[in-house]
């Protein structure tokens, strides 16, 4: 009765047009959403720009590079142009996390590593590893993050968790809380906070330091192999170099044995001399090819009309237009079976039955006959078998 009645007395506190009959049910009230506190943490997404580092990174949103890398699951602190990284944000906290007197908090700089910040502030790896739990690489340091150094007590450096006390700390590592209490400087130890650095002395980090070790010497195989690959890549590629010039002095020498083998012949034997001057070889005494017919004499190409000269004594035994492809062309007669012959003449200087000497004029260079340019076609036949004349000039 009573739901009733507070529903009637509900409707009768209604203004009078809202006492009208209802045809069609009221809507019901929308649903209504919480908005909780702004989050205490969060990620940034940065894209790398050229020119950026991880420690001007890290400085620019006042966090520990340290924290981007493991944020953004990068192994070291090389940066690539458009990589995206995940930059955590923490809210500001009423209060920095304690650290125990004697601790002095040091920001790593470029080159800085875990031997030489040993040898400088006299402390072993392993004492420095201890005050620094979360270090990554004995080899490597991010240049900006932040390092540890105990002055006076040495020992392992620790963040107090959440939920725990010191004396809870002190207990689980074997140690008296007055002791632990006594090394952070701490009157009362329920002032300290969960985050807050506390000192446990003596205790060393023996299997982070063991595991850091290990995984030092695992890198160091990695680029003791790398770097066995790459000269084993070095001495593939000599040996390929190496390879492709013999095999170019094998090719080279093959084009040597297969260069027709001149005996030379004394004048007295009947060499002879060059019937052109200025000019250069362009088919050689010989065979030239599958579809070509065998070559009998040598081409020498020189400009037109470049003078031509008997290459030896003897008479002329035909000047005149050829039916075989010479063109106008000169054939002497040397006694002894010896003859030359000179073709594609563009002019004859000699007439048949002519008495010449060596190195008299004969005619000049031409293309006549078949020939693609002006050239001498020289041949030299021995009892009407050609020979190669390179054996018969000097």
């Amino acid at each position: 009765m009573r739901g009733i009645l507070g529903a009637l007395c509900v409707f009768c506190a209604l203004p009078a047009w809202a006492k009208l009959p209802v045809l069609s049910p009221l809507p019901l009230p929308e649903a209504t959403v919480e908005v909780g506190g702004t989050a205490r943490k969060g990620w940034v997404l940065y894209t790398v720009r050229p020119g950026d580092t991880l420690a001007g990174i890290a400085a620019r949103y006042g966090v520990d590079p340290r924290h981007i890398l493991w944020s953004s699951g990068l192994k070291d602190d090389r940066l690539q142009v458009g990589q995206e990284l995940r930059i955590p944000l923490v809210a500001v906290e009423e209060r920095k996390p304690r650290i125990p007197p004697g601790v002095e908090v040091y920001r790593v700089r470029p080159g800085d590593t875990l031997a030489s910040l040993s040898q400088r502030f006299g402390l072993s790896p392993l004492e420095l590893v201890s005050a620094n739990p979360s270090l990554e690489s004995l080899d490597r340091l991010v240049a900006g993050s932040l390092l540890y150094i105990p002055k006076k007590t040495k020992g392992l450096l620790v963040a107090l968790p959440e939920g725990e006390t010191l004396v809870d700390l002190a207990r689980r590592f074997g140690l008296s809380p007055l002791e632990v209490a006594k090394a952070n400087g701490l009157e009362d130890p329920t002032a300290l906070r969960p985050g807050d650095l506390v000192l446990l002395p003596g205790i060393e980090a023996k299997a982070t330091y063991q595991r850091l070790l290990a995984k030092q010497e695992a890198e160091r195989q990695a680029r003791l192999e790398a770097e066995r690959k790459r000269q084993e890549e070095l001495r593939r590629l000599a040996e390929e170099r190496r390879r492709r010039e013999a095999l170019r002095q094998a090719q080279l020498r093959q084009a040597q044995v297969q260069r027709p083998q001149v005996r030379r012949v004394s004048y007295q034997e009947g060499g002879m001399r060059w019937p052109l001057s200025g000019f250069r070889i362009t088919t050689y005494f010989g065979g030239r090819g599958a579809f070509q017919r065998y070559h009998t004499g040598i081409d020498l190409a020189a400009p037109y009309g470049t003078p031509i000269v008997a290459a030896k004594s003897g008479q002329v035994q035909v000047a005149g237009w050829s039916s075989f492809g010479y063109g106008f062309h000169v054939v002497l007669d040397h006694g002894g079976g010896v003859e030359t012959l000179y073709a594609h003449m563009s002019r004859i200087a000699v007439r048949p039955g002519q008495w010449v000497e060596a190195g008299d004029l004969i005619g000049y260079v031409g293309s006549t006959g078949w020939s693609t340019g002006p050239h001498l076609h020289f041949e030299v036949r021995v009892n009407g078998v050609p020979r190669n004349p390179l054996a018969y000039l000097p």
